[in-house]
């Protein structure tokens, strides 16, 4: 029987071969820095595989995203051209779950990316991500909220549009086809 939150070591492999790759395919999202670097911080914190398993299998595509050169924060996320489809028709999170008295979807964007190990990307994260690309452009995704717009009822999502990145707003308890959400990992 396997046990919560570990792969494989055939899991851990193969997932390492496709970070590997990923990671030097897309160098221009961590310029200065080097796949040893990142293996080595993966090899001193194995738990964060799984994540980042989960991450892959849900079509996330992760990839290291440095965010500050001065830093040695290294974030894994999700590079995906669009929201990841598996991660889709969710609303914002369990609250706004609970709230809908029909048509609940299968789940919530905050739930899922606990139970995943990760957590929501936030709205700077978002505007940083669409510097290295151009994400959700046919999609959106659910981004963390501000406590106090969560507790007025809503809850932001962003996309990209006529060549600009958007945050908009909409009723947590919402869910579309085309939103799901996008996570990071700090590694």
């Amino acid at each position: 029987m396997k046990q919560h939150n570990t792969i494989s070591q055939q899991e851990q492999t193969e997932l390492l071969d496709i970070l590997m790759h990923r990671f030097q395919n897309n160098m221009h999202r961590h310029r200065g820095i080097r796949w040893e670097q990142i293996r080595e911080r993966l090899a001193e914190h194995p738990s964060k595989l799984w994540s980042l398993h989960q991450m892959e299998h849900t079509g996330g595509e992760p990839d290291v995203v440095v965010l500050n050169p001065a830093s040695r924060d290294f974030f894994y996320f999700d590079c995906c051209a669009e929201s990841p489809k598996s991660r889709r028709s969710l609303c914002y999170d369990q609250e706004a779950l609970m709230s809908r008295k029909e048509n609940k979807p299968s789940g919530s964007a905050v739930g899922k990316a606990s139970d995943m190990g990760v957590e929501l990307i936030t709205e700077n994260q978002y505007f940083e991500l669409q510097k290295f690309g151009e994400f959700d452009t046919k999609t959106s995704s659910w981004i963390a909220t501000p406590h106090v717009t969560r507790a007025l009822g809503g809850a932001l999502f962003g996309d990209r549009r006529y060549d600009r990145v958007f945050v908009y707003h909409n009723g947590a308890e919402s869910y579309y086809a085309s939103r799901g959400f996008r996570a990071f990992l700090n590694i």
